[in-house]
């Protein structure tokens, strides 16, 4: 499974975890299979609030899960309509998000769940 973490950088699984999935500078996406990392620049950071386009930046990169300190109810709704299931990060670092996922310790963020704005965690 693929998944991706949002990122204060590019430094992979040593990377610091981002708190908010539409602003985050970059995306880290780890395949829990493989241990492969591949960090993306994200070109849609700078967006006004309620028009982040989450799978802009992912489409086609066979992400099926979300690690993040928070997201809104938009982005939330998007994802899952696209397959992608959206998971509340637990740890500061990727590496420690990756292993939260696989020991199946990560709570699920529900549109009813999601952030209202901007600073919400």
């Amino acid at each position: 499974m693929k998944i991706c973490v949002p990122t204060t950088g590019n430094k992979g699984l040593e990377e610091e975890v981002y708190g908010h999935f539409g602003s985050t500078p970059f995306f880290t996406m780890v395949d829990t299979e493989t241990g492969s990392v591949e960090v993306i620049d994200n070109q849609n950071q700078h967006h006004s609030h309620g028009s982040c386009h989450p799978m802009s930046s992912l489409d086609g990169k066979g992400v099926g899960a979300v690690v993040t300190g928070g997201m809104g109810r938009r982005s939330i709704e998007i994802l899952n309509a696209g397959n992608v299931k959206v998971y509340q990060a637990a740890g500061d670092t990727v590496s420690q998000v990756v292993n939260e996922y696989k020991s199946g310790g990560l709570k699920e963020l529900t549109p009813d769940t999601a952030c209202a704005g901007h600073g919400c965690h």
